[in-house]
C-alpha cells in the first residue's frame, strides 16, 4: 500500500495535504493508506481508476480523518465504464484494472459549504464501506453513470445536502445497507432526474433528514428517501426499501419516503416494493404520486401531520397488512387516496386513538375519484370523522372489515360516509358500528352486513 505519508502527507490537521496526495495518486501502487491522523486538503483530489489499475482508498479502522476545505468533492474516483451492467458491454480493460474501486475505513469531514464527500463517475463495482462522511454538502454523490455500487456500515450524518446523491446519473444495480443516514438537510438518499435500475435500501437507520438541526440555512420539502423520476428521460425501477427505519421531526412539505413518478407510455414505472419498515413522524409518511405497480406491506406506519399514505393519481398500489397509528396526540393518522385505480387495501389496522379526532380533520380511509379499489380484512377503529370516507368513486368494494368505535369522543363518529356521483360500488358482509351516511348518487348496494 502506498502510505500517504511517504509522499509527504504530514496530517497533522494544519498542513495543507492536497500536493502529497496527490502525489501519492500519480507515482503509488493506487492503493492510498492513511495512517492515523487528520489529513487537511484544500481541492479536489482526483483517482482516475486507470491506467494504474484496481485502486482503493483505505483509512486505518476509522482513526484517520481527511478535512476539506475547499469547494467539491475530496475525492474524486473516475473510471471510464460505458456500458451497461451486462458482462458482455463490459471491456476487457475495464474489468482488468477498474473493478471495484474501494473507500474503507476513514472519516471525511468538511469545512467548506460547498464540500462533498465521495463523488463517483463511471465507475465499476465501486464499493464504499465503514465511511463517514458529516459536515458537507453531499455525503456520496453519483452522478453520469455508475454500475454495481455498493455501500454498506456507513454514517453519512449531518450534511446540508443529500446524505447519497444520485444525480442525473445512469445506473444499475445499487445496494444501500446496514448504515445510518441522518440529519441531511436536503434529505437521506435522494434520487433526481436519473435513469435508475435495482436499488436495494435494506437494514438502514435514515432519520431526521430536514433543515431543523441546520441552525440557520433554509428548510425545504425533503424526505428521508426521496426520488423523483418526473423529467422527461428519468425513470426508476425495480426497488425494493426493506427492513429499515424510517424517521423524522417533521417538516414543511415533508415525507419519510416520497416517490414521484410521471405517466410513461413506453417502458412503464413501478416494480417497488416498501416492506416490513418502521416509518413516522412527518407530515406525510410514504407519499406516492403518478406510481404504477408498487407493493406496501408488513410495515408499521405511524403518527403523521396530514396522511400515513398519501397516494396520488397511481395505479396498480398493493397497500397489505401495514400498522396505522398515531403515536402521540400532536400527530394523527390515515391513508388517503386520490384520482387511482386498480389498487387493494388488505389485513391491515387502523385506529385513531384520541378523544376528539385528529388535527388534519381526515378520517382513516379516504377515497377520492377513485375506480375499482378493493378494501377486504382491514380493521377502522375510532375513526373520526369516519372509519371509510368516499366521494366521487366508482367500483368500490369493501367486504369482510370491522368498521367501528367503542369510546364516546366529543365529535361524532361514523362508520361509512360516500358522497358524490358514483357507480357499482359494494358495502358486502362487514362488521359497522357507527353513522352511515351514503348519498343516493353515490351508487352503493349493501349485502350481509352486521350493524
Amino acid at each position: 500500500m502506498s502510505d500517504v505519508r511517504q509522499f509527504g502527507a504530514k496530517g497533522d490537521g494544519i498542513t495543507d495535504d492536497t500536493e502529497a496526495l496527490r502525489h501519492a495518486v500519480e507515482s503509488g501502487d493506487g492503493i492510498l493508506f492513511f495512517p492515523t491522523g487528520r489529513y487537511l486538503i484544500s481541492e479536489t483530489v482526483k483517482v482516475p481508476v486507470p491506467p494504474r489499475g484496481p485502486c482503493a482508498i483505505s483509512g486505518e479502522k476509522g482513526a484517520s480523518t481527511v478535512i476539506m476545505s475547499g469547494s467539491g468533492p475530496a475525492f474524486q474516483l473516475i473510471g471510464t465504464h460505458g456500458g451497461t451492467g451486462d458482462p458482455g458491454s463490459v471491456k476487457s480493460g475495464v474489468w482488468q484494472d477498474e473493478r471495484m474501486p474501494t473507500v474503507q475505513n476513514i472519516v471525511i469531514d468538511g469545512k467548506h459549504p460547498g464540500a462533498d464527500g465521495l463523488q463517483l463517475v463511471e465507475t465499476m463495482q465501486a464499493r464504499i464501506e465503514g465511511v463517514m462522511v458529516r459536515r458537507m454538502r453531499h455525503g456520496i454523490h453519483l452522478i453520469k453513470r455508475n454500475r454495481n455500487v455498493i455501500i454498506s456500515n456507513c454514517h453519512l450524518y449531518h450534511n446540508t445536502g443529500s446524505g447519497l446523491y444520485l444525480d442525473r446519473v445512469n445506473l444499475h444495480q445499487i445496494n444501500v445497507s446496514s448504515s445510518h443516514i441522518s440529519y441531511n438537510r436536503l434529505g437521506g438518499i435522494r434520487i433526481e432526474s436519473s435513469e435508475v435500475r435495482n436499488l436495494q435500501i435494506t437494514g438502514n437507520d435514515i432519520e431526521y433528514n430536514n433543515a431543523k438541526s441546520h441552525g440557520d440555512l433554509p428548510s425545504e420539502p425533503t424526505a428521508e428517501i426521496w426520488i423523483d423520476a418526473t423529467e422527461p428521460k428519468a425513470s426508476v425501477n425495480e426497488i425494493t426499501i426493506a427492513s429499515n427505519t424510517i424517521q423524522a421531526t417533521r417538516s414543511p412539505g415533508g415525507a419519510n419516503i416520497r416517490i414521484l413518478e410521471k405517466a410513461d407510455t413506453g417502458r412503464p414505472p413501478g416494480l417497488i416494493a416498501i416492506t416490513g419498515n418502521v416509518i413516522g413522524s412527518q407530515e406525510n409518511n410514504v407519499h406516492l404520486s403518478g406510481v404504477y405497480g408498487v407493493t406496501i406491506s408488513g410495515n408499521t406506519i405511524y403518527s403523521c401531520a396530514q396522511r400515513n399514505l398519501l397516494v396520488e393519481n397511481s395505479s396498480l398500489v398493493t397497500i397489505g397488512s401495514n400498522h396505522f397509528r398515531r403515536h402521540t396526540s400532536a400527530m394523527g393518522t390515515g391513508v388517503r387516496l386520490t384520482d387511482s385505480s386498480d389498487c387493494t387495501i388488505s389485513g391491515c389496522t387502523f385506529r385513531d386513538e384520541s378523544e376528539t379526532g385528529q388535527v388534519s380533520g381526515a378520517s382513516l380511509l379516504e377515497l377520492e375519484g377513485c375506480r375499482r379499489v378493493a378494501v377486504t380484512g382491514c380493521v377502522f377503529a375510532d375513526g373520526v370523522p369516519y372509519g371509510v370516507d368516499a366521494a366521487n368513486c366508482s367500483d368500490i368494494r369493501i367486504t369482510g372489515c370491522i368498521i367501528s368505535g367503542e369510546h364516546h369522543t366529543r365529535r361524532p363518529m361514523g362508520a361509512l360516509r360516500f358522497r358524490g356521483l358514483g357507480k357499482r360500488n359494494g358495502i358486502a358482509t362487514n362488521n359497522l358500528l357507527g353513522n352511515i351516511d351514503i348519498s343516493p348518487e353515490a351508487g352503493v348496494s349493501f349485502n350481509e352486513n352486521i350493524n
